[in-house]
């Protein structure tokens, strides 16, 4: 095993550093044993540190990892790792597909942007119990759960202003707890929390808008919309719905590059 290895820090969903999603990505010649993958990810504490193994040519594994465990989906440390390949490590390449805990995901590049081809969940009408309204401060107007749960809120003010009751969302079922509503400057505007995960709030959420998308594609009867999440940091993502897939586009920035010394992990 190699002493050292570089660790990409990226801004993804923004062109522009501080803002976006901070992701860390980590592209391996071999493996790291899990344990040593999950301290990493403690250490750099984003809400998602990503690892890539090359399968050959263009193909990559991909895991993802929280604070507190590794999970089936993630958008922007995808995005993250799709650039650090695409505009660091081979730069020209213009499309790369990861084998997943979620299938294969293949990502796109065309100027500046890039584009995930993402599997669209199907959303399950909820009761709306007190507890909703415990978990955000509002009564929601609706309610879903696919793999996470989704609320739909009245308006952008509502979003913008929620104060989350963590410990309230951290008993909700699902991997995270997305809000969402109309934008005025954007078609929706969202946020999303996931304290199962270790992540107070996830500051620009791709997973969030394989939820989103296909909900607002059915209200709105349109497939293409110009999406916010309204974090402190915050991120743009442009989104398609495509039913069975839901496409999300963004761009990235690159922060650091780091050396990483195994020999103090190991």
């Amino acid at each position: 095993m190699k002493k050292t290895i570089i660790q990409y820090n990226v801004d993804a969903f923004s062109d522009k550093v501080f803002a976006g999603n901070q992701a860390a990505v980590c592209v391996l010649d071999a493996w790291l044993p899990e344990d040593i993958m999950k301290k990493l990810t403690g250490e750099n504490n984003f809400s998602e540190t990503a690892f890539a193994v090359c399968k050959g040519g263009n193909r990559y594994h991909l895991r993802w990892f929280t604070p507190a465990q590794e999970v089936k989906l993630c958008g922007h440390a995808t995005l993250a790792t799709a650039f650090v390949i695409m505009d660091i490590l081979k730069p020209g390449v213009t499309k790369v597909e990861f084998e997943t805990l979620s299938g294969l995901l293949t990502v796109t590049k065309e100027g500046d942007l890039f584009t995930m081809d993402f599997p669209s969940n199907t959303l399950k009408p909820v009761a709306i119990t007190e507890d909703f309204e415990k978990a955000i401060g509002v009564r929601p107007k609706e309610v879903y759960f696919g793999d996470d749960m989704l609320c739909v809120l009245e308006n952008e003010e509502q979003v913008r202003n929620c104060v989350p009751n963590q410990a309230v969302i951290a008993k909700m079922d699902g991997v995270c707890f997305h809000i969402t509503a109309p934008g005025k400057d954007y078609d929706c505007v969202t946020r999303t929390f996931a304290p199962k995960c270790g992540v107070a709030e996830d500051p620009v959420c791709g997973r969030a808008h394989c939820h989103v998308i296909p909900y607002w594609a059915g209200k709105e009867g349109k497939n293409a919309f110009k999406a916010f999440q309204a974090s402190k940091r915050g991120g743009e993502l442009y989104c398609r719905y495509a039913g069975d897939r839901t496409f999300i586009s963004g761009k990235a920035t690159l922060f650091a590059e780091l050396k990483v010394h195994l020999e103090t992990v190991l």
